[in-house]
């Protein structure tokens, strides 16, 4: 029996092993869910009491037993996400311009491809520098 002939069959058999695709072994009926920016964009104010304005993205909030939050937020000049008490792990990853950290008292500058794991129990806040937006990236479970 040829090389390929034996890979072929190894395929089929574990092909009719599987009985459902596995995005249909999850709650929702739908595969995936596509949202783009211009869907979810909105205008607010920086959170945790951090004042100015932003443009913050939350996907896939109306997802169905979605458990993770992921949230894009620009932080326009003047703004900030205030400093604050963390109650889960909280990722945030730096998409582009720079901004000032303050991590449990102390402050460091976060620049594109930076990505911080925030632990429970820690306070943190951030905000960009000088007169640029900050643009990042926020993943943590939802409660």
């Amino acid at each position: 029996m040829s090389i390929k002939l034996l890979f072929g069959l190894l395929f089929i058999i574990a092909a009719s092993l599987v009985t459902q695709p596995v995005w249909a072994q999850t709650t929702s009926t739908v595969p995936y869910v596509l949202e783009q920016d211009a869907q979810v964009a909105k205008e607010q104010t920086g959170p945790h009491d951090g004042g100015g304005k932003t443009v913050g993205y939350s996907f896939f909030d109306g997802v169905k037993d979605y458990k993770t939050a992921f949230k894009k937020r620009t932080l326009l000049p003047g703004s900030a996400i205030g400093y604050h008490l963390q109650q889960e792990d909280e990722v945030y990853y730096i998409i582009s311009g720079t901004g000032e950290m303050t991590m449990n008292g102390k402050t460091f500058l976060v620049k594109p491809g930076d990505a911080i794991l925030t632990r429970p129990g820690s306070s943190h806040g951030i905000k960009p520098t000088a007169n640029q937006e900050l643009t990042l990236i926020i993943v943590y479970p939802k409660n």
